[in-house]
């Protein structure tokens, strides 16, 4: 299993809210959506990542004091925190809140949002909000707040915006399983994202996303995530990524910020995360499936990294 694949299983998307929205211009929206605004649906314990899929016309967005960007057909905006952000045919204008359309359509359980005093539709989108099961994800961590992917050209292109299309009207008439339709989708294009912004990064770029694309790092990221409950050392990682024992400790510090069995220990207790609040093994199975022999090691390991105890980690998800 790649390493890439296996952070976005454990990432898991605990659920969402997918809108069609078709704005008449001028409009300008203050986005901010809280899980909260999204309805019974989404239930996060981790955070919230939004996105907005553009089907026709061209949207401006801006994050913070950033200069406004564009985005047209076929582009998708990713905002893998959830910032507040400006969203509109014109960034400048007075804005208005989203969360309460939002919540509105939640409510009501609407699959869309009509907005805007203009007469004609000039900007056609769908818009997601993914709930995340776990905090501090190392592959959200590693995205930056805003990244606008242009998918067009990329194999994905075309079924993405066929099938967003078809899954808006399926959603807009309430036939069973629209919801679950627009949330695959959504993964999908996240992944897609993902890859074309990793593709993209400079030269000597760093970090987890940045050790995907050296052969080397990747081996060894790949052996570990197969294998965490494994008795890794720097030198079996080491001969898993081909290289000496103190040039792939190097290598792996520059590039991910610290060395490769604190890596290794922040991930087991990220899956013990997931485990202890979506399995019924008792924490004392948890230990070992990550790699604890005792369960009081593994405790207080599981503590100092995710600030909780694992019981009270376990009832948090209740």
């Amino acid at each position: 299993m790649d390493a890439l694949s296996d952070l976005l299983r454990v990432l898991r998307f605990s659920g969402g809210l997918f809108l069609e929205t078709r704005f008449r211009a001028p409009w300008c929206l203050r986005a901010k959506v809280s899980p909260q605004d999204c309805g019974p649906g989404v239930k996060s314990v981790g955070e919230l990542a939004a996105f907005h899929y553009i089907l026709e016309g061209r949207v401006q967005v801006r994050l913070g004091k950033e200069r406004p960007r564009s985005a047209g057909p076929g582009e998708l905006i990713l905002l893998a925190h959830n910032d507040p952000h400006l969203l509109g045919s014109d960034v400048t204008l007075a804005p208005m809140e989203a969360g309460p359309l939002v919540r509105r359509a939640g409510e009501h359980e609407l699959a869309y949002i009509d907005f805007g005093a203009g007469r004609q539709v000039r900007d056609h989108f769908v818009c997601g909000f993914l709930a995340t099961a776990m905090r501090r994800h190392p592959l959200l961590i590693a995205l930056p707040p805003m990244l606008v992917a242009n998918l067009r050209g990329r194999p994905c292109a075309e079924w993405a915006e066929s099938s967003f299309r078809y899954a808006a009207r399926e959603h807009a008439s309430r036939r069973p399983g629209s919801q679950e339709i627009l949330a695959r989708l959504s993964e999908l294009l996240f992944v897609e994202a993902v890859r074309g912004y990793i593709e993209k990064l400079p030269e000597k770029a760093t970090g987890w996303l940045a050790a995907l694309r050296d052969p080397s790092l990747a081996r060894a990221l790949a052996a570990l995530h197969a294998q965490p409950a494994h008795p890794w050392t720097a030198e079996s990682l080491a001969k898993e990524a081909s290289l000496s024992r103190s040039a792939f400790a190097e290598r792996f510090g520059s590039t991910l910020g610290m060395p490769p069995i604190s890596y290794l220990a922040q991930w087991r207790m990220l899956l013990a995360g997931q485990l202890l609040r979506e399995s019924s093994e008792t924490i004392a199975q948890i230990a070992s499936t990550v790699g604890y022999e005792s369960e009081s090691t593994f405790s207080r390991a599981f503590t100092r990294e995710m600030g909780l105890a694992p019981g009270a980690w376990r009832r948090g998800s209740a």
